[in-house]
């Protein structure tokens, strides 16, 4: 179940944003420097009767957590590296509740000191808005309407830092404190490769950036790490293939601006990096904003079950806009497309594993894959260690649905290792689980990826729920259209004495993620239209989707505004990578490149 904000105001947020009273959004300084997003005139005001279904663009598309047992503290090794893009479609819309949900206890105790400089104190909490639930929909479109008058759509344009905005390099420090001291330097060193891989890596950075801008006042589940390359194609439980936002590490209640400005400013990031031009970065990230926009005011005019089964699968786009590619273009799709339907437990055992003494076995490669056995040859080997195992198994089996905890019981445990994986996640504790089923030829490997504290807890409030691999998963649950059928959670004890929370999911489940180095123009732009409308309908099945579509209104002054923002940011990210870089050369970060 998901975190109960939805209906109330924002946080005030440090810096420059304050909060609005009664009903209350924050409003944000004009922006300088660039030049800043035309006002548009006023749009009066209607109620959120039925809008007009938008349809999303053709997309091409191009070629293509386990139970822990007593973890632990972990042992240096040396290493390899790893790599990862581009379709946008076009999706029919939906409508969306204004959700509510049941609270939690906030997380436990928190380990990771934020250093000096780098701490922000979290925002007190304003006046609560009165709940979407009760009210009309003209009520709620009146709503939305009023936040433009506390903040201007236009305000959004601006990024104006402050003079004692915090050290990003700190705050990347401040997050090494919790994680596996041998991993760190990978971290950096995936960080160091371009000013989009630090910008995947610095969402710490840019959370603490985006609590100063201004604020409707309006709550979603967020995602916290919306950047372009946490988008991406995976089976649904139904087997279908579908297009939807695939990472929730950072999840939690928040203002539905943050997300939007994140994706915008990694389009313009990623832009950069493949050398397009001022006009076509404009374009692409007009489009997807635009995008965001017009789905959401489609989703405001449905009924809510409509918005809840709204799904991008890949299958109806392709019956929509085959006849829009080329036929050599189709055959790309069909061979990348049977290519994804490979990427599963199956084809995971023949890439991760081998026969020793005739018994599948994870390869060690280390610092990137470590077996267990390895790390920890003593426990794996004493007698303790299976009983130990079971009990952590039945922990994280109770938290599926019962018909998944029976076909779950048909696996039998047989490797363990630790896994690195991605770019921000880096140094936190991630495992991997072999399991079989009927015989040899039924493998299943689970991922088990640690859970801490999402980068904007110290800004829009911590989590109700004490356990952040539940905060995850109940996040993911209601972001996604479909969820993995084996996603759950779990807290273990460590042999370093620490309990930590960990969520649980299939490693590969037919997961594909977009070449972005490999897009044109016209395909990023296509491609960030679709992230837009899978974004608009992640946040329309949580938040107020009636009162943010009255606030964004039909013509483009937000569009030109978050356009502005992300050019804007984007020069901030590239300053920070440059500082970055800087703090590896003088030793005071230590980076290991190519792994």
């Amino acid at each position: 179940m998901a975190e109960p904000r939805y209906g109330s105001g924002a946080r005030n947020t440090p810096g420059r944003t304050t909060a609005a009273k009664n009903g209350g959004a924050s409003n944000g300084r004009a922006s300088k420097g660039r030049a800043a997003a035309k006002p548009a005139a006023k749009q009066p005001a209607k109620p959120a009767a039925k809008l007009p279904a938008t349809k999303l663009p053709a997309t091409k598309l191009p070629a293509t957590k386990l139970p822990a047992t007593k973890l632990p503290a972990t042992k240096p090794s040396a290493a390899k590296p790893s790599a990862a893009k581009p379709p946008a479609a076009k999706q029919p819309a939906a409508k969306q509740p204004a959700a509510k949900q049941p609270a939690a206890k906030p997380p436990a105790k928190q380990s990771a000191k934020p250093a000096a400089k780098s701490a922000v104190k979290p925002p007190a909490k304003p006046p609560a808005k009165p709940p979407a639930k009760g009210l009309t929909p003209a009520e709620r479109a009146a709503r939305g309407k009023a936040a433009r008058g506390q903040v201007p759509r236009e305000s959004h344009a601006a990024f104006d830092p402050p003079p004692d905005r915090a050290d990003p390099v700190s705050l990347l420090e401040s997050q090494a404190l919790t994680r596996v001291p041998e991993l760190v330097p990978v971290r950096y060193g995936r960080m160091m490769v371009s000013p989009f891989t630090y910008y995947r890596g610095a969402a710490l950075p840019m959370a603490n950036d985006l609590a100063t801008t201004p604020g409707s006042g309006l709550i979603v589940q967020a995602c916290g790490d919306a950047h372009l390359s946490n988008f991406g194609l995976f089976a649904s439980a139904e087997r279908n293939l579908i297009f939807d936002v695939n990472d929730f590490d950072e999840t939690l209640p928040a203002p539905w601006e943050w997300d939007v400005k994140r994706l915008a400013a990694s389009l313009e990031v990623a832009a950069r990096e493949n050398g397009f031009g001022r006009k076509d970065r404009r374009r692409i990230l007009l489009s997807t904003v635009a995008r965001y926009r017009q789905a959401m005011r489609t989703f405001a005019g449905q009924p809510n079950l409509t918005v809840w089964y709204a799904t991008a699968d890949v299958d109806s786009l392709r019956a929509q806009f085959d006849s829009l590619l080329q036929v050599r273009q189709r055959a790309a799709l069909d061979k990348s497309l049977a290519k994804v339907r490979t990427r599963d437990s199956m084809q995971a055992l023949g890439k991760l594993c081998r026969l020793v003494d005739g018994k599948p076995q994870i390869i060690s490669d280390p610092p990137l894959v470590v077996r267990l056995a390895d790390l920890v040859p003593e426990q794996v080997e004493s007698a303790e260690f299976g009983p130990q195992l079971s009990n952590l198994i039945g922990k994280y089996r109770r938290t599926l649905q019962s018909d998944r905890r029976v076909l779950l019981e048909q696996y039998a445990f047989t490797d363990m290792a630790r896994k690195v994986v991605g770019v921000g996640s880096v140094g936190t504790r991630c495992w991997i689980i072999l399991m079989f089923g009927r015989d040899g030829s039924d493998p299943l490997f689970l991922q088990v990826k640690e859970a801490q504290v999402s980068v904007l807890a110290a800004f829009a409030g911590a989590s109700t729920y004490a356990n952040q691999g539940q905060r995850v998963v109940a996040g993911q649950r209601l972001m996604q259209a479909s969820s993995d059928i084996f996603l759950g959670w779990q807290r273990t004890e460590e042999l370093d004495g620490q309990s930590r929370d960990f969520y649980v999911r299939q490693l590969r489940d037919w997961k594909f993620s977009l070449n972005i180095e490999t897009m044109t123009p016209v395909a990023m732009r296509l491609y960030g239209e679709l992230c837009g409308w899978t974004l608009a309908r992640a946040h329309a099945r949580s938040g107020d989707r009636i009162a943010i579509a009255a606030y964004l209104g039909s013509s483009d002054v937000f569009d030109q505004a978050i356009a502005e923002f992300g050019a804007s940011y984007a020069d901030q990210n590239e300053r920070d990578y440059t500082a970055f870089l800087d703090a590896v050369a003088r030793g005071r970060v230590s980076a290991e490149a190519g792994l």
